[in-house]
């Protein structure tokens, strides 16, 4: 059992929280996602927050500072969109390797500054903008819009950049589709067999409404029962939903998974801006009805969340125990 499995049945793991909102406070400019390595691309590249890790490595590194301030045990790479897939729509695809590489650098540099406890680094492994099980021409629902060897291919890119940059786990975050996800998967069994290195993966769905379901039709339990094959460290929820919305299906998880449990929900609904209006009080409050319930191993926050709702959530999870495990 190695260090990690270790903590994890010993106290409740704090995940970092939102990095696009981090990224907003700083009012960039386009240039700023273009000095030094792309100020002659042809395409506008502001809001392509993964290029800062390069061109803005400072921001990036500051943000992950801030969030094992607050708290984290785990901060995610600035790769949510580090596939050559989600980097097509930029003509970015030769980059792809770089920014990984990168993110997972800086990213290691910014833990290795504190001593005072383990912390980890988490490859953030995006859903890409495309799904494998779906047609996205309503006019033809047999047509897809990626295979899925494309995305086994997308995604080894990536895991070997970030292993190569020296992450500590792989987390497939934000499933909408669990076909994207298995190839996901599939492409980390392959590396860990190329490399013959293995490091822990953690997987997280999105629940995208009321309904219990993720966008391509299926219930947390057969998404949990889609993806146990794999000896995975966590399954868990982030995203659409905020905390108190995303409880009833993490209950079903801490009911069923024979892994850990992990929640990173976001600060309640957006507001007709697109903007979350939770504040850490208040998320803080509704994630202490999951840690009172016993549902979780790993928490954390995703859209609208900040280092001071991290720190909320860490000051109350040090008072409970985690989700047993096995």
């Amino acid at each position: 059992m190695g260090q990690l499995e270790k903590l994890l049945r010993e106290r409740i793991l704090i995940l970092d929280g939102a990095m696009g909102t981090m990224i907003q406070r700083h009012d960039l400019t386009e240039f700023d996602f273009r000095e030094g390595y792309f100020e002659n691309h042809h395409k506008s590249l502001k809001g392509n927050n993964d290029l800062l890790s390069l061109t803005r490595p400072e921001i990036i590194k500051e943000i992950h500072r801030q969030y094992f301030l607050a708290g984290a045990d785990i901060i995610e790479t600035n790769t949510f969109s580090g596939t050559t897939i989600a980097q097509a729509d930029y003509e970015l695809e030769s980059a792809v390797y770089e920014i990984n590489y990168q993110s997972a650098k800086i990213a290691k540099e910014v833990a290795n500054e504190f001593t005072d406890k383990p912390r980890f680094v988490a490859g953030s492994i995006g859903p890409t903008n495309r799904t494998a099980s779906i047609s996205p021409d309503v006019n033809d629902p047999g047509f897809r819009g990626v295979s899925f060897d494309q995305l086994v291919l997308a995604y080894s890119g990536q895991i070997n950049a970030l292993m190569d940059g020296g992450v500590d786990i792989l987390l497939v975050e934000t499933v909408f589709d669990t076909l994207n996800a298995k190839a996901a998967l599939y492409a980390i069994d392959e590396v860990f067999e190329e490399r013959s290195e293995k490091i822990p993966i953690m997987v997280s769905g999105t629940i995208t409404d009321q309904s219990g379901r993720t966008l391509t039709g299926q219930t947390t339990e057969a998404f949990l029962i889609s993806l146990s094959h794999m000896p995975l460290l966590s399954i868990g929820l982030n995203c659409a939903l905020g905390a108190s919305l995303m409880r009833p299906y993490l209950q079903i998880l801490n009911s069923k998974a024979p892994f850990a449990v992990s929640a990173h929900p976001n600060a309640g609904l957006p507001n007709e801006f697109g903007a979350y209006d939770e504040t850490p009080e208040m998320m803080a409050a509704q994630i202490e009805t999951f840690l009172d319930e016993g549902l979780v191993n790993i928490i954390g926050g995703c859209c609208g969340t900040t280092p001071e709702h991290i720190a909320a959530i860490a000051s109350l999870a040090k008072n409970y125990k985690p989700r047993f495990v096995e």
